[in-house]
């Protein structure tokens, strides 16, 4: 497991260094397909309305969500990595045999080693 963590370390790294503009549009027309995609009933639908409600205390209308998920660029996916990423204590939570889990330690130190 230790070479997932090592993993994920690696690909937090290159998206900060190198994401490319084709890969976070890839990135968003997924996220709206998928959010679109679950809205597919009304039961969806009803659960989608209470989440913004709780959320934002208001309904979302589609059209900002999707000028929200439009406005990521690369420039802003490193502004927010920089912020909540990069040298910031992981959380790690397990469930059932925790005997494979890595060091909490290795898993701080993967995400404070540099991005640039």
């Amino acid at each position: 497991s230790s070479g997932i963590n090592a993993e994920y370390g690696g690909e937090w790294r290159r998206i900060f260094r190198s994401v490319s503009p084709g890969e976070v549009q890839r990135a968003k027309n997924m996220l709206k397909t998928m959010m679109l995609s679950q809205c597919d009933g009304t039961t969806a639908v009803c659960e989608d309305i209470g989440r913004q409600m709780l959320t934002y205390g208001r309904r979302i209308p589609l059209a900002e969500i999707d000028a929200r998920i439009e406005a990521v660029t690369p420039d802003v996916l490193k502004r927010v990595m920089e912020a909540y990423v990069y040298d910031k204590d992981p959380v790690c939570v397990g469930l059932g045999s925790t005997e494979g889990l890595p060091d909490y330690s290795l898993l701080k130190f993967q995400m404070s080693s540099p991005l640039d």
